[in-house]
């Protein structure tokens, strides 16, 4: 199994993504901090040109994928959104086609998105692992390289990304971050020990897609429904092993976090920052608030991963509360 990278490669492929997609800021909001009881810190990769974390892993490991494979025309991948985005975009400027799976009720602007993207969007299935089976079938009819949604690649370029955050803020004594298969967490755990701090990385998941905090809890790989619908972006049912094993190694632990909190922190992030934050990434928020009676006057950090949802959607959240 790949050890997670360290200080001199992240740098090295940092340098390499921050000349197509710059740093993200993060902030410390005075309204969250009063909400919340703790100094927060807030890294906002709902920045970014895609809106959301995936475009560093992805500019990354297709750029590798052409220099070790320059016969490769086109690339082929299965998402809830972000990470489509991500390959269609990483796609373009190689001069490469992309084709998306998505399952059938994906978010409608996310699918928007990734045509606009030049995208050949597919949908099948009813969840993100019956899109993933029906995007290899077609990885091998028709001669694509297969984009996994875990990779050793991604982890690495993402943890530039957690590097700056962790280098940028002062000390934090804890991180929450979402997890769906895993690159986000693991690039922090990687930023994290290639620092040598002792700040401790907690996951966030959707009390509705519960597979990864049950495998933490028993300590070896579970499957288990996931039918989260405001996080999309954590429905995981099958964790990765390999991010499962960093998990298990490096994660603090884990929170699972419900519908009604993930739509009660997207509110939050909007009335105290008027930033617009997705379910998934707003999970890290709603595990603050849930655990907030321990985290009195202590300095935290939170992810916010991205900020694309559908405005239908968005709505109702905010009609809602």
């Amino acid at each position: 199994m790949p050890s997670l990278p360290t200080l001199a490669e992240i740098e090295a492929v940092a340098a390499e993504v921050e000349r197509v997609v710059p740093p993200t800021p993060q902030f410390s909001w005075p309204l969250l901090n009063a909400r919340t009881g703790c100094e927060l810190w807030v890294k906002h990769d709902n920045h970014t040109a895609l809106g959301a974390f995936k475009i560093r892993g992805l500019v990354h490991y297709l750029n590798r994928v052409a220099a070790r494979q320059p016969d490769v025309r086109g690339v082929i991948a299965a998402t809830r959104g972000n990470h489509g985005q991500a390959v269609a975009f990483a796609a373009g400027r190689l001069g490469l086609t992309a084709t998306i799976v998505v399952p059938h009720g994906n978010s409608v602007e996310k699918n928007r998105a990734m045509r606009a993207l030049g995208a050949e969007l597919i949908e099948h299935g009813e969840d993100f692992q019956a899109a993933l089976e029906h995007s290899r079938r077609l990885a091998a009819e028709r001669n694509l390289h297969a984009v996994p949604s875990y990779h050793a690649d991604l982890v690495t370029a993402n943890a530039g990304s957690a590097l700056a955050f962790l280098r940028r803020s002062p000390p934090l004594e804890r991180v929450y971050v979402p997890v769906g298969l895993g690159s986000g967490i693991c690039a922090m755990l990687a930023a994290r020990d290639a620092l040598r701090l002792t700040t401790a990385v907690v996951g966030v998941v959707a009390d509705l897609a519960p597979a990864v905090a049950l495998s933490f809890a028993q300590g070896s790989l579970v499957t288990a429904p996931a039918t989260t619908r405001i996080a999309d972006g954590l429905a995981c049912s099958t964790p990765h092993p390999e991010a499962l094993t960093h998990v298990l190694q490096g994660a603090d632990h884990i929170v699972r976090v419900t519908e009604a909190e993930v739509e009660a922190a997207m509110r939050a992030y909007f009335t105290d920052t008027h930033n617009v934050a997705e379910g998934a990434a707003a999970a890290a928020l709603a595990a603050v608030l849930q655990e907030q009676d321990r985290l009195t006057g202590r300095r935290i950090g939170v992810v916010c991963t991205g900020g694309n949802v559908d405005a239908t959607v968005f709505a109702r959240v905010l009609a809602a509360g």
